[in-house]
């Protein structure tokens, strides 16, 4: 997909933790930020990313996929990879606390860029990374999440899930987004309204729920089906975009 005019790209490599580097792919928007976002990828979360070859594995994930509509929106997009001390995957350390360190150094690293509110986007196992940082971060978290495609059941990959993070502990807005014709095991679409009522403590909440799309063309786990919000993209990216935009706001002192 191209990038929209005047974006450009760059690979980024900060310390995270002490001896630990995470890279990341900025997308810069063709205006003045209206606020940023982090984007978690699902699986493993690694995307291969290197100054050298600069759009890594950039491909099939939705929100890969999609970060330029996310940037044509007014956006400063950052693509997280994996750190550095886990560089193959995440499998079962999203919900730790050294996973919302390396998110807090991202969150800050974009706020140097952008005087915008940064908001965490993760979809599949990244919402765990997503809810993880909002949960575990306060003054150095996300000024609000969205959760797309939520895992919420375990599998023979994970033995975490986003109910295995204090969803009470979240003290910003919360979109919660699904596909009503998601098949995948690990993420019903009926959860989602269960992550709702747990984050008792988040100020502003909405669960978004779509339909239709193309045929899949891939395992139901995967982007290319309902998983992955195949064939309506733009439709949820528009969505999420002006959920965010409402909510653009100075932070609030926490």
């Amino acid at each position: 997909m191209a990038g929209p005019a005047n974006a450009s790209e760059e690979v980024v490599t900060i310390d995270s933790r002490p001896g630990v580097t995470e890279s990341l792919l900025i997308i810069h928007p063709a205006t003045k930020p209206l606020a940023s976002v982090l984007l978690y990828v699902g699986g493993g979360g690694g995307l291969g990313l290197r100054p050298d070859h600069p759009s890594g594995k950039r491909g099939a994930n939705f929100l890969f996929r999609t970060a330029d509509q996310f940037a044509a929106n007014g956006f400063l997009v950052a693509i997280i990879d994996t750190p550095s001390d886990s560089a193959t995957a995440l499998w079962n350390r999203r919900t730790r606390e050294d996973h919302a360190l390396d998110a807090a150094a991202a969150i800050a690293l974009l706020r140097r860029m952008a005087d915008a509110p940064v908001w965490a986007i993760g979809t599949s196992m990244g919402t765990l990374s997503a809810a993880n940082a909002a949960a575990r971060l306060q003054a150095d978290g996300p000024d609000g999440i969205v959760l797309t495609s939520s895992v919420t059941e375990m599998s023979r990959n994970t033995a975490e899930t986003v109910l295995s993070v204090d969803l009470e502990a979240i003290r910003v807005p919360l979109l919660v987004v699904n596909h009503a014709a998601d098949t995948c095991a690990a993420s019903p679409p009926r959860r989602g309204r269960t992550i709702l009522d747990g984050a008792i403590n988040a100020p502003r909440k909405e669960l978004l729920s779509f339909d239709g799309g193309k045929p899949r063309e891939s395992d139901a786990c995967e982007p290319f089906a309902p998983h992955g919000y195949f064939g309506i993209e733009d439709e949820v990216v528009g969505a999420i975009a002006q959920w965010i935009k409402v909510d653009s706001r100075p932070r609030p002192q926490r």
